[in-house]
């Protein structure tokens, strides 16, 4: 059992209104035609929609002592069930509908939670969970998110998600390196970055779009975006004007793999002894 945090506030929908015909016929048409069309409209089925989550909710009595009194409350527990392959690696249990997740056997006996796809990758990503990732209809048509997958698919959606720090698609880019590197912004970024166990390594492009000059942070890392984002922007805000801005782009998303193909980073996680 393991005991994740997860948004409990999507349980509010009824477990057996859950149904995901799109997201059941998507599966199957990838696993009979797999191609990048397919396996991309799978992922957006998956992505937009609401899951069902196995989990034992209990309520465990606290005792908070003060100086003249003791008062009693309750916190809420969550334990999820979760499945287990031949390497002994584990991963959670998502299901389409209730009459996939009552193909597992004890499941009748379980709180149906209903989440989505962004709250069952906060679990996999959480360092406490010890996953390796999730998989939809574990007993039918299965298809297996690994924690990497998982990571890369969160940051991406993320991404285009959040249009303050996107580059512009209808409009040339045009990409090079600036002619004079911002020492003092890069050493702060740097001194940032050893305390942040989650980012992996961190590279600096120029871009020009619709003559804008920007400084292009392609960042290698796990955990939130929002979080990881706004501290980059917050220590590099100092060095941005009106003449240079900042964009920033997760290392997931292609345009930005593309971006830094042989170009050294700027910083490098130091390999763990």
């Amino acid at each position: 059992m393991s005991k994740p945090n997860i948004k409990m506030e999507n349980s509010k929908v009824p477990a057996e209104e859950i149904k995901n015909p799109e997201l059941v016929a998507a599966i199957e048409n990838m696993q009979k035609n797999n191609n990048p069309q397919t396996v991309n409209n799978m992922i957006n089925q998956v992505v937009n929609a609401k899951l069902i989550l196995p989990a034992m909710v209990r309520q465990i009595p606290q005792a908070h002592t003060t100086e003249n009194s003791t008062v009693m409350s309750s916190a809420t527990q969550v334990q999820f069930r979760l499945l287990e392959n031949g390497n002994h690696d584990k991963f959670f249990g998502v299901f389409s509908d209730t009459d996939e997740l009552f193909k597992w056997k004890g499941s009748d006996k379980a709180q149906k939670v209903v989440t989505d796809f962004d709250s069952v990758a906060a679990m996999v990503m959480d360092p406490n969970a010890n996953v390796k990732g999730f998989v939809i209809n574990p007993f039918g048509r299965s298809v297996t998110f690994p924690k990497e997958m998982v990571i890369s698919i969160k940051q991406q959606h993320d991404y285009l998600m959040r249009e303050k720090h996107t580059l512009k698609s209808n409009t040339e880019i045009k990409l090079g390196d600036p002619a004079e590197y911002p020492i003092d912004m890069m050493a702060a970024l740097i001194n940032h970055f050893s305390t942040e166990p989650e980012v992996n390594a961190a590279y600096l492009r120029l871009v020009e779009q619709d003559g804008q000059l920007s400084y292009f942070i392609v960042v290698d890392f796990t955990g939130d975006m929002s979080q990881t984002f706004d501290a980059i922007a917050e220590i590099a805000k100092p060095y941005i004007d009106d003449k240079i801005n900042l964009s920033m782009m997760p290392y997931s998303m292609e345009f930005a793999k593309n971006a830094v193909k042989g170009i050294e980073p700027f910083y490098q996680k130091p390999e763990e002894e």
